[in-house]
């Protein structure tokens, strides 16, 4: 490129003094003339020279990336295959209801016939007195007990579904965890290693589940517990007051004789 550009230089250089040796009226304005397209050359030839060596940059900024490539691997050339279970994982409805919603749910008639999948004898709705009168349950008594039997279930629905989670969760680590072993590029070491610590978190999240499911129980029995207590202590200070009320009545009612008896004499 060089010898071409100074190649042309001095064949333009010996056309104009060619040139010059024909004009003999003027020769200051020739001279001057050679000298302006000498210094466009030049200035040609440096804008060409600062293209080449933007253009030897450019290459070398690619090969740079191309190596960059070949040493760390393309990222968007890998997708780890437990990305799709990890995925599917996260947008799963959870299957535990909130507290509130397990005692708005709870029946009383639900609660008399509850056998705990065989466990417990069911309580019918009616009974018959020895004398033959049949008696309608009251609802009211039941529906605590309801909630606990709502809380209860929802537990072991929560626990089930979590333990099978838990086998299709630890399978995954494991599988992401022998690709990480077999990882050849720094892409697929950083997208595995991501995944790993996602699967890692949702394997975590199905304690959480199973904690939320207990706590929501062993409220709601507590609760049980007290409103029972309650109702004890509610009941002793009824009877107490009836039991004044009807000592009050009764010495009102039947006075003690206080005069000294009188035997009839002969």
């Amino acid at each position: 490129m060089r010898k071409f550009i100074a190649l042309a230089i001095l064949t333009l250089t010996l056309a104009s003094s060619a040139r010059a040796q024909w004009i003999v009226f003027d020769p200051t304005s020739n001279i001057q003339s050679i000298l302006n397209t000498a210094q466009e050359i030049a200035k040609f030839v440096e804008m060409i020279q600062n293209q080449v060596e933007q253009i030897e940059q450019l290459t070398e900024q690619v090969q740079t990336l191309h190596h960059y490539v070949d040493l760390f691997g393309d990222p968007s050339k890998f997708a780890p295959a437990s990305i799709a279970a990890l995925t599917a994982d996260l947008k799963k409805t959870e299957l535990g209801e909130t507290l509130t919603n397990l005692q708005t749910a709870a029946n009383a008639a639900t609660a008399m016939a509850y056998t705990g999948a065989g466990l417990f004898q069911a309580v019918n709705e009616q009974f018959t007195t020895p004398n033959g009168a049949t008696v309608q349950r009251r609802d009211q008594p039941y529906r605590p007990i309801a909630a606990v039997q709502q809380t209860t279930d929802n537990y072991l629905d929560v626990s089930k579904d979590a333990a099978s989670r838990r086998v299709a969760l630890k399978s995954e680590i494991a599988k992401t965890t022998d690709a990480l072993k077999a990882a050849q590029t720094d892409a697929e070491v950083q997208k595995l290693t991501g995944v790993l610590i996602g699967l890692s978190a949702a394997l975590n999240n199905t304690d959480y589940e199973i904690s939320q499911a207990t706590s929501a129980a062993l409220v709601q029995d507590i609760a049980n517990r007290s409103d029972a207590q309650r109702q004890v202590e509610a009941k002793k200070e009824q009877q107490h007051a009836e039991f004044t009320e009807a000592v009050d009545k009764y010495g009102k009612t039947f006075r003690l004789l206080n005069a000294p008896v009188k035997f009839p004499t002969p």
